[in-house]
């Protein structure tokens, strides 16, 4: 089994780069396990309170579960996948079965923030984007997917996300193997990766 960690900033390009890789591989070889799934439950918390939540702080992460479920997948058992609401800011009650696959990716802003996930990945890619173009597809995502009006998402962005980006995901780039720069289709990065994907299998 081979694991791949895919991190970078909120809107960098991580989604997309995951999508290139698995076009790349037979569906039936690959899984994708998203950090935003494993966020900490909130069920002991009001709804006005979850919003207050950090959710780019890395104690918003439940990184030992996230943590266990890579090492299960690693043993050739399946996991019960969370499922969160970014509407209701909690995890559903639902949970999606996910077997072990020949490749399982990883992504998520934080990942690179916990030591232990760090060494559970056999393959580590930065996806890097511009300041500016992040927060115009967090602003078109949030407005879009997640129901927000603009006037949040600037705050949080401003009050949250810029400097939980310099404090906590743009140092963990120097963990990286691979940076991506997302600011166009990066054809070349891409083949590198597949490249070394199949030579690792």
């Amino acid at each position: 089994m081979l694991v791949i960690g895919i991190a970078g900033g909120t809107g960098s390009g991580k989604t997309t780069v995951v999508n290139q890789i698995l076009n790349e591989l037979p569906v039936d070889e690959v899984c994708v396990i998203s950090q935003d799934s494993y966020y900490k439950s909130t069920d002991n918390l009001s709804y006005e309170e979850r919003i207050k939540i950090n959710f780019d702080h890395p104690r918003a992460i439940d990184f030992e579960l996230l943590e266990q479920h890579i090492i299960t997948l690693k043993s050739g058992k399946e996991i019960q996948q969370p499922i969160y609401s970014f509407v209701t800011h909690n995890r559903t009650k639902d949970t999606l079965k996910t077997q072990p696959r020949k490749v399982v990716i990883v992504e998520g802003i934080l990942i690179f923030n916990s030591k232990k996930l760090l060494d559970l990945f056999d393959i580590k890619i930065f996806v890097h984007a511009d300041a500016d173009e992040r927060l115009i597809r967090r602003v078109k995502r949030d407005i879009k997917e997640r129901g927000r009006d603009i006037d949040e998402v600037l705050n949080r962005y401003k009050e949250t996300l810029k400097p939980m980006h310099q404090q906590f995901i743009e140092p963990t780039k120097s963990f990286a193997d691979i940076i991506i720069p997302n600011d166009r289709y990066n054809t070349v990065a891409i083949d590198i990766v597949r490249t070394v994907i199949s030579e690792r299998l």
